[in-house]
């Protein structure tokens, strides 16, 4: 197996620490509207955990779909998103019907929240750094 890529690792890392920020946010809100539960960490949990994963294993198959032909990678990346996809599903369904489903839903979306706030917290480059 090849190494990880840094790009890869840090993308990821900065993915998990949003979904942990924003997974904190809704166990706190379930908390103060009274209605937190075991089956609301816990499917908070398997989403989470469901989130994260999709994202390291899309960064994964962007690394190795680079040194791919154009036509072999446009393969890979359609497999893996179709896999990655049942994944979700899988893991998800788990958290609707074994857990609190809002709490098991909404950290599927976490990533693209962290990919929103990207451009508000990412590093910022001026014009001297470049040289």
């Amino acid at each position: 197996m090849k190494k990880l890529d840094e790009t890869v690792k840090k993308e990821t890392l900065y993915i998990a620490a949003w979904t942990l920020i924003l997974s904190a946010v809704m166990q706190s809100v379930f908390l103060v509207i009274g209605l937190w539960k075991p089956d609301v960490l816990f499917g908070n949990l398997v989403s989470a955990a469901a989130a994260v994963l999709n994202f390291l294993l899309m960064g994964i198959t962007v690394q190795n779909a680079v040194e791919k032909d154009e036509k072999d990678a446009a393969q890979l990346m359609r497999f893996s998103q179709s896999m990655r996809m049942l994944m979700q599903l899988a893991l998800g369904a788990v958290g609707v019907f074994f857990f609190n489903p809002i709490a098991a839903i909404l950290p599927l979306f976490f990533p693209r929240a962290a990919i929103a706030f990207r451009p508000l917290f990412g590093k910022k480059q001026s014009a001297g750094e470049d040289e």
